[in-house]
């Protein structure tokens, strides 16, 4: 899957030197989780800019800007839409009646094509099935809660999405994808990845003395705002539409949501699975989600004949 990474320099103590080292580590550590492009959204007072190229994390050049507070990354696995058209990578841009925001999302949707013909949806040369969580966004005209609660509950698969604004907010989507957020209070900064140990491997390359960590719980089904000034604001959304609901739990064994390595693709035995996916009560897209989420071939045949799926 792909990786979220980002920073929330909220004192403004770092200068954008030593922030885009803090990124360039972040997005390093983060290619475990994909190198088909790599990409980052930062604000500049109310300007808000987005760079990315269809290369691995370690060899982008981030030049993070003195006044940023904000910085939201994003490396890719490509599912679908090629790296390669750069406008299918991430983080993607959205505007609003009231301004601008840049997205990411890790994860899988298996219905942007049904929500964009129901919803009578612009038609639009990105490929990238989470580009519609972009759409929906600008479809209600602004960001905030109730927009992204909207996004939320209408995405069918697996997400957990970011969102920063131009008026200095971050948002969390936790869907059942990982998320992992820190805090370091001595010097007022945020950091955060898709999952812990890509932070922690971030944190031994750089070798920088941020003081005490303390690790922000972020819940599925939970919308986490962060402000310029680092108040936390909660709401929920209903996660019913999510991957982890529509199969058996202890698929999903983690309160928190697990998330599955990825893993190498077979892509005959998959296709063969497909083909009795059916007289399971599954259709070959329900595979092609699971095997997304690091299910190989063999570990689906098994499932099958178990009953257990």
């Amino acid at each position: 899957m792909c990786c979220l990474f980002g920073l929330i320099d909220m004192e403004l103590r770092f200068t954008g030197k030593e922030k885009s080292k803090l990124l360039h580590a972040l997005a390093s550590a983060s290619e475990t989780r994909g190198t088909d492009a790599t990409g980052v959204a930062y604000d500049s007072g109310r300007n808000l800019h987005i760079y990315k190229k269809p290369i691995p994390g370690h060899k982008l050049n981030f030049y993070i800007r003195d006044n940023s507070r904000f910085a939201m990354g994003h490396t890719r696995m490509t599912t679908q839409g090629s790296a390669r058209k750069n406008y299918n990578n991430h983080p993607f841009r959205g505007i609003t009646q009231t301004g601008t925001f840049a997205l990411a999302h890790n994860g899988v949707l298996d219905n942007d094509i049904s929500l964009r013909k129901s919803l009578h949806l612009s038609r639009t040369r990105i490929e990238t099935d989470s580009y519609i969580a972009v759409q929906l966004i600008v479809q209600k005209g602004i960001l905030n809660f109730d927009s992204l609660r909207y996004m939320a509950e209408l995405l069918e698969g697996s997400f957990t999405i970011t969102v920063l604004g131009d008026d200095g907010d971050l948002y969390i989507v936790k869907g059942d994808n990982p998320f992992c957020l820190y805090f370091f209070p001595d010097c007022g900064l945020y950091l955060y990845a898709s999952t812990e140990e890509i932070l922690r491997q971030a944190l031994r390359k750089i070798q920088v003395p941020l003081g005490k960590i303390r690790k922000v719980p972020v819940q599925c089904g939970e919308i986490l705002r962060i402000n310029q000034t680092g108040r936390l604001d909660r709401e929920t959304f209903d996660d019913s539409k999510l991957f982890r609901s529509r199969y058996p739990r202890f698929l999903m064994n983690d309160p928190y949501c697990r998330s599955f390595p990825h893993a190498e693709k077979d892509t005959t035995h998959l296709d063969e699975l497909k083909t009795v996916a059916l007289a399971f009560g599954y259709s070959p897209e329900d595979i092609d989600l699971l095997a997304a989420q690091g299910f190989t071939a063999d570990e689906l045949e098994d499932l099958f004949y178990s009953g257990e799926i």
